[in-house]
């Protein structure tokens, strides 16, 4: 970039007139959103229209409202033949009094040169210029030319040419602030193409550390919202993260580019009124994720489906009513064949309970008679309990883990050890919508909703919501259940499934792309992206990375960096005395420090073996270093401590791996967890060790 570019004053001055339009069009919402009143008054069509009326008007201010972020961040300048015109590419569009476009939007058709053209297609461009701003002031500009005039050095990358490298390099290079930004002034052509790419069916993403794949699927969000807003923006659109703290690291990226429509959320939250904490280790996260589940909730379910075992006898008046057995078995299936969910079914098996008590009376009596007499009766309630329960996932579920009886009965096809890692006690003087569950229960507790149905009288609040186009984040570590969950919630087969096989280290990790499509939507044939540009790793660092990739997924190859020069990672040797963890620990935290002290630092994250995630949290606490703990702070410090388990898809500018044969030890995938953990950095590596090294790295 050079120093002063002539044209940057005009740029300037036109920069300027945007913002005051955006603030008048600010002005005139916040106008009309003083001028309405939603409340009772009026028929229930007018107070929908205000209520209607008074949420675009809310969308809209949220729209305007830029914050810190720049508006515009470059400039197309078309060919005669191409229409010859000049567009301001920015975060929103904005208009001048006169309707003429100040602005475009960057997710609009014509924007789509800005990141497409390269030098061997102009995309009918003559120059396209990138902006580099802090704010509303803009600091510097880079002309690209085409054509006849085309810039002579170009930047080419495992064959893709990049756009705007100086911009680029600038907002990488920039200090982390422990949320996840934008890349709206930066997106490059092959992001651009998996952004833009058709809405349905299943597109699957594969991209390697710092390629950019998590906000790549975040502005793919945001761009169909745009260009499918009917019938996206009344179906809805869901993006589903691995756990809080990613949540909590991307929560600012769909505002930031004026979406605040998509709901964002963990697996757990797609499943109303239960508690979710924590996860299962071993054998019992492996089965829970197992499509074998879904036949053990069902046949669970039938075990709660039971004709009595003797004939029913009511007391009515001076009379004893008995209803024979096999009565109530018939009741029981018909109740089967007629009814998809077991909830909807109870007011059948009720009314037919009824009805054969009234046919058994000695006299003639009508079944409202009948019930209406016996509507306390203990007997007849607890024949319905018995016969029909009204039951919610929780209690079905919580009921089922509690028995081995139960268990065994429902889960013949399982060995002895996996129906005993399906074993919980069950929560003493606790209902069961009390119950902690962990994220591996809850495909199971959806599959059960999904066979119980809605309990009467309950719809609102135990309905599932369905979704125009769901983007899952981190996809390769979902178990089938897990996916038969997401599956559930499409409501045409339309998905973004982003992720890395290489980073696949769950209980379920996956070989291929192929085993995790198995279990998703299958209206349309899939399609697939690869990002094969690294952006956020320096080159020697991702070099040691690539090392580690040829052991954790030998047929994946590794990101090309775009930054080749960096720092080479450090290596911090520590003398351990007689296994005792606390030399280790002090130097983690002495470690720490300097680098901190050294300045330039940004955000810092220690990432630790599960094991000894406490004790470096202990070690900082007794040296009185402020720290953040992850997930229960985020990224909101400068200095951070993450388990391992917990730090894919984030990035920070200095990554401490603590001890790497303790994680290669503990990890049920440790090659994948440790390319992981070294592929957080966007300057710096540190490896402390006090152990030998696993052979990867040494």
């Amino acid at each position: 970039m050079t120093d002063t570019h002539p044209e940057l004053q005009a740029e300037q001055e036109h920069i300027d007139i945007a913002y005051r339009r955006l603030e008048e069009a600010r002005d005139e919402a916040l106008r009309l959103k003083d001028t309405i009143e939603v409340g009772r008054g009026g028929t229930n069509q007018a107070r929908w229209e205000r209520e209607v009326f008074y949420e675009n008007i809310a969308n809209r201010l949220r729209e305007l409202d830029l914050g810190e972020r720049s508006l515009c961040f470059g400039r197309i300048d078309q060919a005669e033949d191409a229409g010859g015109g000049s567009y301001h590419i920015g975060r929103v569009a904005v208009s001048s009094a006169t309707q003429e476009p100040l602005i475009v939007d960057w997710r609009a058709p014509v924007s789509e040169a800005f990141y497409r053209a390269t030098g061997r297609d102009s995309q009918g461009l003559v120059r396209r210029r990138h902006f580099s701003s802090r704010g509303r002031q803009l600091l510097d500009l880079e002309d690209e030319f085409f054509g006849d005039a085309a810039t002579a050095a170009r930047v080419v990358v495992n064959g893709r040419e990049l756009r705007g490298t100086g911009a680029l390099i600038n907002a990488l290079e920039e200090n982390r602030t422990g949320r996840l930004n934008d890349i709206v002034g930066t997106i490059q052509a092959e992001q651009d193409e998996v952004i833009r790419s058709s809405l349905g069916g299943v597109l699957v993403v594969q991209g390697g550390p710092g390629t950019g794949k998590t906000v790549v699927a975040l502005h793919r969000a945001a761009y169909l919202l745009y260009a499918h807003r009917f019938p996206l923006e009344g179906q809805g659109v869901l993006v589903v993260g691995p756990n809080r703290l990613f949540l909590g690291y991307i929560e600012q990226v769909l505002p930031s580019l004026g979406e605040a429509g998509v709901e964002i959320g963990v697996l757990a939250d797609l499943v109303p009124g239960v508690r979710v904490m924590g996860r299962d280790d071993g054998d019992a996260a492996r089965i829970k994720g197992d499509l074998r589940m879904a036949k053990v909730v069902r046949r669970a379910l039938r075990d709660r489906q039971r004709p009595l075992r003797t004939d029913l006898i009511v007391p009515m008046g001076a009379r004893r009513i008995r209803v024979p057995a096999a009565v109530t078995g018939t009741i029981v299936s018909e109740a089967r064949r007629r009814f998809r969910t077991h909830n909807a079914a109870r007011r059948y098996v009720v009314a037919e309970l009824y009805e054969a008590l009234a046919a058994h009376h000695p006299e003639a009596m009508s079944a409202d008679m009948v019930q209406e007499q016996l509507a306390d009766s203990v007997e007849v309630r607890e024949a319905l309990l018995w016969m029909w329960p009204v039951l919610s996932p929780a209690q079905l579920v919580h009921d089922l883990y509690g028995s081995h009886a139960l268990i065994r009965s429902a889960a013949p096809d399982l060995t002895a050890d996996e129906q005993a890692a399906l074993h919980r006690p069950w929560a003493v003087g606790k209902v069961a919508e009390s119950v902690v569950w962990t994220t591996d229960d809850v495909p199971i507790l959806d599959e059960a909703f999904e066979v119980l149905g809605p309990r009467p009288n309950r719809k609102l609040d135990d309905d599932v919501r369905t979704y125009g186009h769901i983007v899952v984040d981190e996809a390769q570590d979902l178990s089938p259940m897990q996916l038969r969950m997401l599956t559930r919630r499409s409501l045409n087969g339309s998905m973004t499934i982003v992720g890395d096989i290489a980073q696949s280290t769950g209980a379920w990790a996956h070989g291929d792309w192929d085993e995790i499509l198995e279990h998703l939507p299958d209206r349309k044939p899939p399609r697939r992206a690869e990002l094969t540009v690294g952006y956020r790793i320096p080159g020697p660092s991702m070099d040691l990375a690539a090392r580690i990739l040829a052991v954790a997924a030998p047929d994946l190859q590794p990101p090309i960096s775009v930054r080749s020069e960096g720092d080479e990672p450090r290596f911090v040797a520590v003398r351990s005395t007689n296994g005792s963890k606390s030399p280790l620990l002090d130097a983690v935290v002495d470690v720490t420090r300097r680098q901190v002290a050294d300045g330039g630092a940004g955000n810092l994250a220690v990432i630790a073996p599960r094991s000894l995630y406490q004790p470096i949290v202990e070690a900082f606490d007794a040296a009185g270093v402020t720290i953040g703990r992850a997930p229960r702070d985020g990224l909101a410090h400068q200095i951070t401590v993450v388990p391992v388990n917990l730090v894919k898809g984030l990035e920070v500018d200095v990554a401490l791996v603590v001890e790497p044969s303790v994680m290669w030890a503990e990890e049920p995938q440790p090659a994948r967890s440790l390319y992981v953990a070294c592929t957080r950095a966007t300057k710096q590596l540190v490896i402390v060790h006090a152990d030998r090294l696993p052979d990867v790295l040494t």
